[in-house]
């Protein structure tokens, strides 16, 4: 399976996809899926500009509306983690995942997946250690404060992701994990960032949650962005095996942003994203060690009087199984929860009031687990149900359940029903292999630096393009003036990320 890694996205999904199709026009080539590291920018309209973590004057609307209203299709199927800087408003209604767009699919605040028989498994967000072992708390409309802190990992979801026992394929994080510079070229690294120095020498630089998933999970490969820059390396682990790490830069021109890997596959299903039982089992089995406070929550471990570990039992994934009535393929229940945004239709942006999202009600009723957004806003007095959620809503179609109601705070388990019809499978061609190799001398030629990686860790050896985060934003305004090509690839909002926090 030919797989698009994407650094970080910022809203560019236009620019994204149109690099993708000219690879595969000129290496004659399909590719299978796309993945991206963070920094999504699922902005559907104006208020949801207003939930990101940027200064006013940086607020620009990029081009995901455009899939989202329907106007585009997605023409690959794509899945990304959050960063930094996302609509965190819209995400917050999908945290155990879900359809952002057709065929665009969000891993949730942690997730696991199946795609054609490889495992992915992904960690959005950025670690504060301030906020790490604080509950999920934040909600809509946003402080300066919680407009940052809402996109913080916390220790809920690393702790679920350790009780996972079978191998994971591909793992995605924002962050680097701390420490993976000492497996690649870093003196190449520090020669381009060399700001980074001070935190590489004290081992700051990364999420240590990051590394400690590295060293239990043990992927085949790690994906991620967050720090502007490409980096490989490669992770020796005690049994042998090894993780083929990769960072890649942001969209922009002549950087190194988009990757090509081929990885083996089940060539026997289809590209189609499917449940993943043992992820599932742990999320209904951790399901009381949720909290939506702002004070310290631990998880449990050794010594403690009750269960700490999770790791689901075969007969516990079997029911499971049940609940989904042995279907494991994703529904393709997409549904627009806001507006989107009209060119020329000028309103005044406000931050909108917290809303159910159908996708998370019918999986949270399967599985018998909890609505963070239930929680929170019985906590808040709220009586929240998808009628309120979506009165504004033209696409909507009302539905008298009463989601946050129950004074016990859970969810019916025996309702399975979907909120929306399921619509027709998702036909994609048929993966194809190249074995075709390309020398890297001839990827560094290329100015956007886009070739075929191959599955050797050579291939995935430090070819960097750094910039010095000093001068990134003058060389940012320099391309865009010195290219004559169509102004596809002009960056609206590209200085945001050099003054806002980049690092862990």
């Amino acid at each position: 399976m030919r797989i698009a890694v994407e650094g970080c996205a910022h809203g560019e999904l236009e620019n994204i996809y149109s690099t993708i199709s000219e690879i595969e026009q000129k290496e004659n080539i399909k590719v299978d899926l796309l993945i991206c590291c963070g920094d999504f920018q699922s902005s559907r309209n104006e208020d949801d500009l207003t939930c990101m973590a940027v200064p006013p004057k940086y607020r620009h609307i990029c081009t995901f509306y455009k899939y989202y209203n329907g106007e585009k299709k997605a023409p690959i199927l794509t899945i990304f983690i959050g960063g930094n800087h996302e609509a965190s408003n819209y995400l917050q209604e999908l945290p155990y995942g879900g359809w952002v767009a057709p065929n665009i699919f969000y891993l949730g605040y942690a997730g696991v997946i199946n795609i054609a028989g490889l495992r992915i498994g992904g960690l959005s967000g950025i670690y504060k250690g301030n906020d790490y072992l604080k509950g999920r708390f934040e909600k809509c409309p946003y402080n300066e404060s919680t407009k940052r802190s809402v996109y913080h990992v916390r220790n809920l979801e690393v702790f679920r992701l350790k009780q996972i026992s079978q191998p994971v394929d591909i793992f995605l994080s924002h962050d680097w994990p701390v420490g993976i510079y000492n497996h690649g070229n870093i003196g190449q690294l520090l020669k381009k960032k060399p700001f980074f120095k001070d935190e590489v020498e004290s081992n700051q630089l990364g999420s240590r949650p990051c590394q400690e998933l590295l060293n239990h999970l043990k992927p085949n490969y790690w994906f991620s962005a967050h720090l502007h820059c490409k980096f490989a390396a490669l992770v020796p682990h005690e049994n042998d095996s090894f993780t083929k790490f990769l960072a890649l830069d942001k969209c922009l021109p002549r950087r190194k942003f988009l990757q090509i890997v081929n990885i083996e596959h089940d060539e026997t299903q289809g590209v189609q994203i499917k449940y993943d039982l043992e992820w599932l089992a742990i999320l209904r089995l951790t399901n009381h060690l949720l909290s939506v406070k702002s004070t310290v929550t631990y998880m449990p471990g050794p010594g403690s009087t009750e269960r700490f570990d999770f790791t689901p039992s075969e007969e516990e994934k079997n029911l499971v199984f049940q609940k989904l009535n042995g279907i494991l393929k994703v529904p393709k229940n997409f549904v627009q929860t806001a507006q989107g945004y009209s060119v020329g239709n000028k309103t005044h942006s406000r931050q909108p009031s917290i809303k159910l999202n159908p996708q998370t009600v019918e999986l949270c009723k399967i599985l018998g687990i909890d609505d963070p957004i239930c929680l929170i806003s019985e906590s808040a007095g709220l009586n929240l149900s998808l009628d309120s959620s979506f009165k504004d809503s033209k696409s909507f179609i009302s539905d008298s359940d009463n989601s946050c109601s129950d004074s016990e705070s859970k969810l019916n388990e025996s309702d399975n029903s979907s909120i929306q019809e399921k619509i027709k499978e998702l036909k994609l061609p048929e993966p194809k292999f190249n074995q075709e190799k390309s020398s890297e001398n001839e990827i560094d030629d290329k100015n956007d630096g886009l070739k075929v990686c191959e599955e050797s860790p050579e291939k995935l050896s430090p070819k960097r393009v750094l910039d010095s985060e000093e001068n990134e934003v003058s060389e940012e305004k320099s391309v865009i003036k010195d290219d004559n090509t169509p102004k596809k690839f002009k960056r609206r909002n590209a200085e945001i990320y050099n003054s806002e926090e980049i690092k862990s």
